[in-house]
């Protein structure tokens, strides 16, 4: 592979063989993947220095962020948001991990969080940290991909919602369970850098950067604050950060019963970023495994959201089931000739929230509202848009199908 120099050029942005960047970045990765399974830490190293200044890797973090990231057209303290095609190149060659240069602070932008009065704020920085991230975060998550715990799924490559449900119901279908389902009070902006920093064990420019990045601050309205704790959302790195400081709860909570082959298999976690779930049938199990994750949380500056954490059950009691990630995951008793050839007397069945079929009829409500005046192939094609439905040819009959089913909902 190639380093990155003031010579390589390329001089059309539109026509740069992205397949072959992309599998030259892939043979690496995988090196680093390879060596960390096998805890050869002094190859992780040098092969992660190796990536951080290749041309490749550096071409796919300034495409990641300046053409694919939703949020490419929001500014930093910079002012410098989604770049042409002709400014791309120059910032290709001015990334470097060590570059010397002092980290600016991160522009504070609040967002309204869905269905609440409250705001969530994030943290922009500039284009060129944006960059830098997403160099780091190519060279830093294979290595922590090699050692993440299995059913962790949220901000990981090849993962997503679906796949953590799929492994909620294969944990409860068998045998109902007890379940505590819980969220961690404001992750992003706690989480402890002394610990996250020892977490990452790294003594190389990577961990150096990555620290001031923690440590450059925030300006909120003309007005600097000092940042002592947490991650800045609208960060590139900071979902993987955020991730690599929650490693190891699933560990903490199979230390419950470790001598107990079969209460280990019936004890199932399953997390999605702060959010996560705790499973098993005995109530006493699932009640200590919530006092094992609030001691545990504390050392990395971390606590459970007391208003969104319950105990529930997935077949009994006056609320069963639990809401998870949009989805409601509950048990209905059904009669023998209902059961099936396993003879269980209840089925689990997943289905979406109330809570997100309101969201979606709200959704659907506001487009069809603000359409109501423009021509009948405008709003389907605002439809499709909106709700991300992929069809060949949005003035068809299949597609008025799609959207009478969507009108249902509303």
């Amino acid at each position: 592979m190639s380093r990155c120099t003031s010579e390589r050029k390329v001089y059309d942005w539109n026509a740069v063989p992205w397949r072959k960047l992309e599998r030259n970045v892939f043979k690496i990765q995988k090196r680093i993947y390879r060596a960390a399974q096998s805890e050869n830490r002094k190859l992780v190293r040098k092969l992660q220095g190796l990536l951080t200044r290749s041309w490749s890797a550096k071409m796919i973090a300034v495409r990641q962020v300046t053409q694919q990231n939703q949020g490419k057209k929001t500014a930093g303290m910079d002012g410098v948001i989604a770049l042409k095609p002709s400014e791309r190149q120059p910032l290709v060659r001015q990334l470097k991990v060590n570059d010397g240069k002092k980290v600016k602070p991160t522009r504070r932008v609040w967002i309204p969080k869905p269905g609440r009065e409250e705001k969530r704020p994030l943290g922009i920085p500039t284009i060129y940290d944006r960059a830098l991230q997403g160099l780091v975060k190519i060279a830093l998550e294979p290595e922590w991909e090699a050692v993440f715990e299995a059913n962790s799924y949220g901000f990981r490559p090849g993962r997503g919602c679906h796949d953590a449900i799929a492994a909620i119901f294969a944990s409860v279908s068998q045998k109902p369970k007890w379940v505590l389902d819980a969220d961690i009070a404001k992750c992003f902006d706690r989480i402890d850098h002394k610990a996250l920093l020892k977490k990452l064990n790294n003594s190389s420019p990577i961990r150096r950067k990555i620290r001031e990045w923690l440590k450059a601050g925030v300006m909120d309205r003309n007005e600097y604050q000092p940042t002592y704790a947490g991650t800045p959302q609208g960060g590139v790195i900071s979902p993987l950060l955020a991730n690599i400081a929650l490693h190891g709860m699933e560990a903490e909570v199979r230390k419950i019963v470790p001598a107990n082959i079969i209460k280990q298999k019936e004890l199932g976690v399953v997390r999605y970023a702060d959010d996560f779930v705790v499973m098993h049938k005995d109530r006493e199990v699932v009640e200590q495994a919530k006092e094992v994750i609030s001691e545990w949380l504390t050392g990395i500056g971390l606590e459970l959201k007391p208003e969104k954490t319950r105990m529930a059950h997935t077949l009994e009691g006056p609320e069963p089931g639990f809401d998870f990630l949009g989805f409601n995951v509950r048990q209905y008793k059904v009669g023998k000739h209902r059961s099936g050839k396993t003879g269980k007397g209840y089925k689990t069945l997943i289905k979406p929230s109330a809570e997100a079929i309101k969201t979606h009829k709200e959704k659907l409500k506001a487009v069809v509202d603000s359409h109501k005046a423009a021509p009948q192939a405008t709003m389907i094609s605002r439809l499709c848009d909106s709700f991300r439905v992929k069809v060949q040819d949005k003035s068809n009959v299949s597609q008025a199908i799609q959207l009478e089913a969507l009108a249902g909902l509303h």
